[in-house]
């Protein structure tokens, strides 16, 4: 131990630090920050918390020269790179698409009108104080493509008479998701990823936590109506307000639409319950 020490001093001593060293280590941190900050709140946390074990373990056992289970661990440690792949799938992907949305890169805006908003509030309040449940997806920057083919396509002007035939009970397609592009409705009866985040209240169910989940996976702004309580609320970024009301709604929708802003504004914010 003494040694590896000395080794450390004897690489400082001879080591010229500069300008391009501290840019070099800048990034490097700024690096580890945005990957514990894309892991913050996940399962990846937790993984993470377990592979450092894992490894502390391997450690401990060369320490105490334990052959046979550091020839263990040393042949499952030869796969980590597979495992990684799989277990950390969904914060590799929010990673990329979070890559190829800075501003470097050109891209072009999807915006709606504030007349495709209003239908969108009309309809979640309407279908609010009749306990009619709904789950709608407004698509931002990052395509929808893959979630709107798992329904029937419509490809319908967004109003607030589809959007409640849509989701009236009696209907063949009141269960799924209406993914909404700009001012028109890609397609209905979606299914979405759920949310695999343990802290959620057992009260949201299966509709709120595909809210949630495919604001994890992406960037898109979920409006969501309760059919147990007629509770409007909206998700983005992985995060869930609720007990909205239309003038709330209204303000969110145009914050987050035409000012492409990452998180619920801060005034909406106090309405936010624990999950």
């Amino acid at each position: 131990m003494t040694a590896y020490f000395e080794s450390i001093l004897q690489f400082l001593r001879v080591t010229h630090f500069d300008l391009r060293d501290a840019i070099d280590i800048g990034l490097v941190s700024y690096f580890i920050y945005r990957v514990l900050l894309l892991m913050r709140g996940t399962r990846g946390a937790q993984m993470t918390y377990g592979i450092i074990v894992l490894l502390l373990f391997y450690y401990a056992t060369r320490f105490f020269h334990l052959t046979a289970v550091q020839w263990l661990l040393t042949n499952l440690l030869t796969y980590i790179v597979f495992a990684i792949i799989v277990l950390y799938q969904s914060e590799i992907r929010r990673g990329l698409a979070g890559l190829g949305k800075t501003p470097l890169i050109p891209r072009h805006r999807r915006r709606g009108s504030k007349e495709g908003y209003e239908e969108i509030i009309l309809a979640a309040t309407t279908l609010a104080s009749k306990r009619i449940g709904a789950l709608i997806v407004v698509e931002r920057d990052i395509g929808l493509r893959n979630y709107a083919e798992s329904g029937i396509a419509l490809d319908a002007i967004l109003t607030y008479d589809v959007l409640v035939t849509i989701f009236s009970p009696n209907t063949p397609l009141h269960d799924g998701a209406v993914i909404v592009q700009r001012n028109r409705i890609v397609a209905a009866g979606c299914f979405l990823p759920l949310t695999l985040d343990p802290h959620l209240s057992k009260e949201l169910g299966t509709r709120h936590r595909a809210a949630i989940g495919i604001t994890e996976e992406t960037d898109a702004l979920t409006v969501i109506v309760s059919e147990e309580t007629g509770i409007i609320s909206a998700a983005i970024g992985g995060k869930i307000t609720r007990n909205l009301d239309g003038t709330q709604l209204r303000s969110l929708l145009e914050s987050v639409m035409e000012g492409h802003s990452a998180r619920i504004p801060e005034p909406l914010r106090e309405t936010e319950e624990p999950v």
